[in-house]
């Protein structure tokens, strides 16, 4: 016990020395704000078409025929026995919605669903970047809504958010209060959808920042507030980083918190979760660590490796291939959304989410032809590995709010997320949800973006 009790001590001792080199080490700093040019060739020495132009989704039966015609040629490999999701997606199961998208599906119906938010084009940079603007259908007299960035990351996109924008620009009739009221800008990340791709190597998440912060200020917001998951985490944190003084407010669905010393309490917080700061919850959502940390980030992790290192590889067969890529993305929406999804026949895909609606989102992918751009993201930011990048090492000074689902890939306690994002004031353990908030659970994402922003403006 004597042993046990000086262990004990050490390690305090030990964590203490870390904290205090960490805490003590903080400064408040910005990062650079600079400048790009990233579509082809050099740049123009004229000034840059600065218009914003209406955009409309559009298909054609010519399209649609050449989906068709690669989808009857595909050929599938059978999956080996109660193997279930455990080797990925089940080609079973991927016949079945193969059957529907071949023969139910109807695009020009989700096309027409797609063009019911206002769409427009602007050039940044050199890109062209995509993106809907939804403004209140009405306000209450004397008021003006509130601005809200929100970013999408991968493999999503901007129809992640089709459901959650009534909870937020049309709250009244949506069963909330009017006390808040927004007007919603979502782009598609340049080399996503309908957002040009960069013809420059480099394009990382501050160079997305940078751009989405021209963005707001072409649509003539000078302070706003932005939210993201996934990719649109860290752009919008980076956004934060760059511009602190142009944020009214940050909030998130997922943390890029990997360089805190509390990640190395992880082995130890089952048994010190007090002394770590660890809530019942998080010990819930985080243990047994073998399980749910260790092994869940290496089953769910492969892909990143190869688009890290290599995308263009994988990339020429998916673009190539309707079904492989429907396959490739779709079991992201079953994992991701809860991880013992695996463990049935169907990867749990219909529970959450309507065919109609995953079938969408894997084509924006396919009619734009963006899979592989969008895949060269993570050489971008990870090719060098993450903790090369400056933003990674500074931490977010602008008013935080953090919504814990409780089956995202991984959870961020708030002592993790506050360690980051000093400012932080709203933490919400959320009872339901995976990786796809917004698109899994709108109300309950909105619901906690209304709260994080009514305790910011009651400060």
């Amino acid at each position: 016990m004597e042993g046990v009790m000086w262990l004990e001590i050490l390690l305090t001792s030990v964590l203490g020395f870390v904290i205090y080199w960490f805490v003590s080490r903080d400064k408040e700093e910005t990062l650079p704000l600079e400048d790009g040019w990233w579509g082809p060739g050099s740049r123009p020495t004229g000034r840059e078409d600065e218009s914003i132009r209406p955009f409309k989704v559009e298909t054609s039966d010519e399209e649609i025929n050449d989906l068709h015609q690669r989808i009857d040629k595909a050929r599938l490999t059978p999956p080996l026995e109660d193997s279930r999701f455990h080797y990925g997606f089940n080609s079973n199961y991927l016949k079945q919605i193969v059957s529907y998208w071949r023969n139910e599906f109807d695009w020009k119906k989700q096309v027409e669903i797609l063009n019911r938010y206002p769409h427009f084009k602007t050039k940044i940079e050199g890109l062209d970047i995509h993106f809907i603007h939804v403004k209140p259908p009405q306000l209450p007299s004397g008021r003006t809504p509130k601005p809200l960035l929100m970013v999408h990351g991968w493999p999503g996109s901007f129809y992640e958010f089709y459901k959650i924008i009534p909870f937020l620009t049309d709250p009244k009739s949506h069963g909330l209060g009017d006390e808040h009221v927004f007007e919603v800008i979502c782009p598609c990340i340049p080399g996503y959808g309908f957002s040009e791709a960069s013809s420059k190597k480099g394009f990382n998440t501050v160079a997305t920042a940078r751009i989405f912060y021209k963005l707001m200020l072409r649509l003539g917001f000078q302070e706003f507030y932005v939210q993201g998951g996934d990719w649109g985490a860290l752009i919008c944190t980076n956004i934060a980083q760059l511009v602190p003084s142009h944020v009214k407010g940050l909030h998130l669905n997922m943390a890029f918190v990997l360089r805190s010393f509390y990640t190395l309490t992880l082995p130890l917080g089952r048994h010190f979760a007090g002394l770590f700061g660890y809530t019942q919850k998080d010990v819930e959502l985080m243990y047994p660590f073998k399980e749910k940390v260790f092994y869940s980030l290496m089953r769910e992790s492969g892909y990143m490796h190869i688009q890290a290192t290599k995308p263009d590889t994988v990339g020429c067969a998916l673009n190539d291939s309707p079904v492989g890529l429907a396959a490739y993305i779709l079991e992201k929406f079953s994992t991701w959304t809860k991880s013992e999804f695996r463990d049935l026949e169907d990867g749990g895909l219909e529970r959450k989410f309507s065919l109609d609606d995953l079938l969408t989102n894997i084509m924006l992918y396919w009619t734009t032809g963006s899979i592989t751009s969008s895949q060269r993201f993570y050489k971008e930011n990870l090719g060098q590995g993450y903790m090369a990048h400056k933003h990674e090492r500074m931490k977010v000074y602008v008013p935080t709010g953090f919504a814990a689902f409780p089956c995202e890939l991984l959870h961020a306690p708030e002592n993790w997320v506050k360690f980051k994002y000093p400012k932080l004031i709203s933490y919400s353990y959320m009872p339901r949800g995976g990786h796809f908030a917004a698109f899994e659970e709108p109300q309950l994402l909105a619901q906690d973006i209304r709260k994080f922003v009514g305790l910011l403006e009651r400060q």
